[in-house]
């Protein structure tokens, strides 16, 4: 039986450049000779892409915040058992933009849900499941935020409409970063947060002195 994989998941701000740090980890992972998956949430799974286009979808009218930490969970759900285990199982790293952080910091938070609600679905739902490392990349909430609206508009004839998050309130996405602080500040062996302010390689310099430490790759 292969060892147990490890499990690295991306979390911050939308426009706080996980994506592009995902990119380049799994390079350089892989350059080690290291099997890596790289998935995302919500998503990862052809259930989980009808699921997010829900959620993220700009025309998404009504959708109350108990109905989606609900979507959020039930694509979790089946991302866990149809991606994440069994990429677990086979001994690869797995490198996911976004997990419960997210929702917890999301709509625990930003929609102040609580975090009660968060982690008890949590452990129903996802067998509290824990990444072995969480890097939480840390900017401005305005520099953020323009950045992802930006990205958006120049995509917008490329790629589907996510826009609905970005359509929120500073006050929203101030009430998510102090989510994100709180989880930092509860699990600091897990969360490992990242001043995301200097230039990509900067910042992929940071995470891979992060990554050696905590999973010996």
């Amino acid at each position: 039986m292969a060892p147990r994989g490890k499990f690295i998941t991306f979390e911050g701000l939308d426009g706080s450049g996980k994506s592009t740090q995902i990119e380049k980890l799994a390079r350089a992972l892989r350059g080690r000779g290291l099997a890596v998956t790289v998935t995302r949430e919500p998503g990862g799974t052809a259930t989980g892409e009808k699921i997010r286009e829900v959620l993220l979808h700009s025309t998404t009218a009504g959708l109350t915040p108990l109905a989606e930490m609900a979507l959020m969970f039930a694509s979790r759900a089946q991302h866990i058992h149809e991606i994440i285990l069994p990429a677990l199982a086979e001994g690869r790293v797995v490198l996911c933009d976004r997990f419960t952080d997210s929702t917890e910091a999301y709509q625990g938070a930003g929609r102040k849900l609580g975090t009660k609600p968060v982690l008890e679905l949590h452990e129903i739902l996802c067998g509290g499941l824990q990444p072995d490392l969480t890097v939480l990349l840390d900017n401005e909430v305005s520099f953020s935020v323009e950045r992802a609206r930006r990205r958006n508009r120049k995509h917008k004839s490329t790629r589907p409409d996510e826009n609905r998050f970005e359509q929120e309130s500073r006050a929203f996405f101030g009430r998510v970063r102090n989510g994100y602080l709180a989880i930092a500040a509860r699990e600091p062996q897990r969360v490992q947060m990242i001043n995301a302010r200097g230039t990509p390689q900067e910042t992929h310099a940071k995470i891979m002195e992060l990554v050696k430490k905590k999973i010996r790759v």
